[in-house]
Parts: structure tokens; sequence; C-alpha cells
């Protein structure tokens, strides 16, 4: 599976952006299509899960409310909308694909098999 991401840029807090995920080769019923982000200095956190079956989804805490995954089973794509950015948004943001997860591992940046190259996104206060 090879993961492409796009959509990072430079936006001012309070403002949106939708990040993209095109997945190219073979996916199974039970892969599970992540987003994690990061910040300079900080390690790696999950921000978002979707289930390419079913699409049932995951949320982090601080992005919840705030941030709605989505997918596009035809497109082979996986959206990250953000809305509401803040500052402590600000980072390198990762799609991720893996199989088998559950609630309970598919917060876990280990459980992922395949990684796309990361989007920038800076918010600016």
């Amino acid at each position: 599976v090879q993961l492409q991401a796009s959509g990072g840029g430079l936006v001012q807090a309070g403002g949106s952006l939708r990040l993209s995920c095109a997945a190219s080769g073979r996916t199974f019923s039970n892969t599970v299509m992540g987003w994690f982000r990061q910040a300079p200095g900080k390690e790696r956190e999950f921000v978002a899960a979707i289930k390419w079956s079913g699409g049932s989804t995951r949320y982090a805490d601080y992005v919840k409310g705030r941030f709605t995954i989505s997918k596009n089973t035809a497109k082979s794509t996986v959206y990250l909308q953000m809305n509401s950015l803040v500052a402590e948004d600000t980072a390198v943001y990762y799609c991720a694909a893996g199989s088998g997860l559950i609630r309970t591992t598919m917060v876990r940046s280990s459980g992922y098999d395949y990684w796309g190259q990361g989007t920038q996104v800076t918010v600016s206060s």
C-alpha cells in the first residue's frame, strides 16, 4: 500500500484545512486508516482513524468536535477536515494504514504498517 498525503498549508487560527490521503495498492476489508501528527520536539500523536469497512471512527480528545475523518471508497482516499484550528495544531500530519486494528490499538502508531510522507500544517495565531 502506498499513501500520498496532501492539503497542508498555512492558515490563521480559527480557519480550516482539509487533508487528503490517497491510497494505492491493495486494501483489505479490515484496513484502518489513521491520521497522526508530530510537532517539533514532540512525539508523534494520534489524531483520528476510520475503518475502511463500515466507516466507524475514533478521535483524539483534543480534536474531537473540530476534526472530521471521512473516506471515499471509490477514490481510495481518506480525508481529514480540520476546523477551528489553533496554534497547537501546528505539526506535520501523516496518514497511515494498518490491518486488524481495534479501538484500543488504532491509536498507537506502532499498529500501522504503511505511512505517507507527511504534510505540514501551520496555524498562525
